[in-house]
């Protein structure tokens, strides 16, 4: 059950937070990364590639997605 939190920005279905999936985290929808990880993966100037094979169950576009959430202005 994917639940809608005030905020979050419709074109983003990627993105979920379910209280049953890592405490209610953001997450790459059907995996168990938040997308919080992306993020900081980026930040710490990792490449897409890299991520990827951290996280091979992200799906294909998902650090765009979180770069995207982050500058809608993420709940």
């Amino acid at each position: 059950m994917r639940l809608k939190k005030p905020g979050r920005p419709a074109a983003l279905p990627q993105i979920v937070s379910n209280p049953g999936v890592m405490g209610g985290m953001w997450v790459l929808q059907g995996t168990r990364v938040p997308a919080d990880t992306v993020l900081a993966e980026v930040q710490a100037g990792t490449s897409e590639a890299e991520i990827h094979r951290s996280y091979p169950s992200l799906p294909p576009r998902s650090v765009e997605a979180c770069l995207l959430w982050e500058s809608l202005g993420r709940p």
